[in-house]
């Protein structure tokens, strides 16, 4: 507490010492923030191009943020950065003239932002660099660039001021630009398949789409409840009833509920349907977009998750849940009654709801036996009705439905099914989950009446998927924290005092 204390008050005397230097810049009719530069190439550019601009003594226009300074005798260096790079800025009192050399020397600090005319050259230890014949002051900044960043001892922090993460910690800049990468390359190859990006509403009468507690907020102008949507399913399907044939949304959903590595409560699905296909056909297209994405950040088929091997080539597996128990518990459980599943069970130790199902215990059982030994690829098939309520009956095996979960290091990755599309039996399944919400199971689907009226319509026979955006980048990038592959994760609010 008392180094904090300490880092507080240098902070308000540095804060100080630079409002000063503010004022003095004002003095000399310098505007500390205008309101734009004329930027003729950015530093990324400059470096692909070096050769070219130096051999034509190109002019250069550049702007950027100052991360370092350092000054030598007459002569003045910045380690200018923009979103692209960095290069080093030569500033020569010969050259400016006393003026601008002086409060270039005086009042710019680390963090400040500048606008520089002039030519490249390389230095003769061979770095590049421009030697500035001009100097236009764009922002001045109150807060230096900590020489000592918390991201490598306190993580929390970086993830509270992810805007000085960004600028010091490569790693967590790359991490999150691969993320963008990730989404962009998903959109591409959707968009290039005749899908139609479109968007449902965030703020629902009536949550659905998936098993999940969801965040209850209230509309004062229609003086009632509204939810945080937990996905967007359903209103995807009323646009399948609507004849649009192929539809996708990058949806923000929203679930009340705990925070883990693997989890965050506000999160990014990519949702997708398709008129005229089946699960089967969407396992296909999991796999196509997912080496898609793994292939657009530069990754080979053969990837790391923390120490594991895996490999995304050749065909992924596509193994039942009963097939996967009978690998790794070495039982059929599917010939099993609900008193010898709650048995089994207990044995394990598995932590089980208050008002336990066939169906659920069946999935818990998966969890422990299974789960963790799916390292490689592996679309696991043939879920129980009791915890599909969305997906047809499977028309060879009663009791499944045609379901699939993706699962990679022994993570879900997607989740897909053949979209159930008769409204008797999707009313029947969603009384079915009433029950449930009646035994305090919070989390179980509520019953729509307008979807199921908007089924009533007709609804062809349809594929979806979902696909976690976040868990899809911590994959990819071989990270282990969901928070390190969001922008801004959800986080306790702290007193303000602790933000200084």
């Amino acid at each position: 507490m008392i180094k904090e204390e300490a880092n507080s008050k240098d902070v308000q005397n540095e804060r100080g010492v630079r409002i000063q230097k503010l004022e003095k810049l004002r003095e000399l009719g310098i505007d500390p923030y205008p309101h734009s530069f004329d930027r003729s190439h950015e530093i990324r550019v400059i470096r692909e191009q070096s050769e070219k601009l130096m051999k034509e003594e190109v002019v250069l226009r550049i702007c950027g943020k100052i991360m370092a300074s350092r000054l030598h005798g007459g002569s003045l260096f910045f380690d200018l950065a923009d979103s692209g790079g960095m290069i080093q800025v030569y500033l020569k009192k010969d050259v400016l003239g006393d003026e601008i050399f002086s409060w270039t020397r005086d009042l710019v600090d680390p963090g400040d932002f500048l606008g520089i005319e002039g030519k490249l050259f390389c230095t003769k230890r061979g770095e590049l660099s421009i030697l500035a014949e001009k100097c236009v002051f764009l922002s001045k900044a109150f807060r230096g660039i900590p020489k000592e960043w918390y991201g490598f001892r306190d993580v929390e922090k970086r993830y509270r001021e992810r805007y000085v993460d960004l600028l010091i910690n490569q790693e967590a800049r790359e991490r999150l630009l691969k993320r963008t990468k990730i989404v962009d390359a998903l959109r591409s190859m959707l968009n290039v398949k005749g899908f139609l990006e479109v968007e449902t509403p965030i703020l629902q009468p009536l949550y659905g789409g998936a098993n999940a507690r969801p965040f209850v907020t209230h509309y004062h102008a229609l003086k009632t409840e509204f939810y945080l949507r937990i996905a967007d399913e359903l209103y995807l399907k009323r646009l399948i009833v609507g004849n649009l044939e192929k539809v996708y949304e990058f949806s923000r959903d929203f679930r009340n509920e705990g925070i883990d590595s693997t989890h965050n409560p506000e999160f990014t699905m990519l949702e997708v349907y398709e008129a005229y296909k089946n699960y089967e056909d969407f396992m296909d297209l999991a796999q196509e977009l997912i080496l898609g994405a793994n292939d657009a950040i530069g990754n080979t088929q053969t990837i790391f998750f923390g120490e594991k091997k895996i490999f995304l080539g050749g065909e992924w597996k596509r193994k039942s849940m009963a097939e996967l128990l009978l690998e790794y518990a070495k039982k059929d459980l599917t010939k099993f009654s609900l008193p010898d599943l709650l048995s089994l069970a207990k044995k394990h130790n598995i932590k089980l709801p208050k008002e336990p199902s066939w169906g659920k215990v069946f999935d818990e059982l998966f969890s422990f036996f299974v789960e963790p030994n799916l390292i490689d690829p592996t679309f696991v098939t043939e879920y129980p009705v009791e915890i599909s309520p969305l997906a047809k009956i499977h028309p060879q095996k009663k009791g499944f439905t045609e379901r699939f979960e993706l699962y990679i290091s022994g993570k879900e990755i997607a989740n897909g099914f053949s979209e159930l599309n008769d409204p008797l039996e999707q009313r029947k399944r969603f009384e079915d989950q009433q029950k449930s919400r009646g035994a305090d199971d919070l989390e179980a689907h509520p019953l729509d009446e307008d979807f199921l009226k908007a089924q009533e319509y007709g609804m062809p026979p349809t594929a979806g998927i979902g696909i976690g955006i976040d868990r899809l980048a911590m994959l990819l990038t071989n990270t282990t924290s969901i928070k390190e592959v969001i922008f801004f994760p959800t986080l306790k609010p702290i007193d303000s005092f602790l933000n200084m």
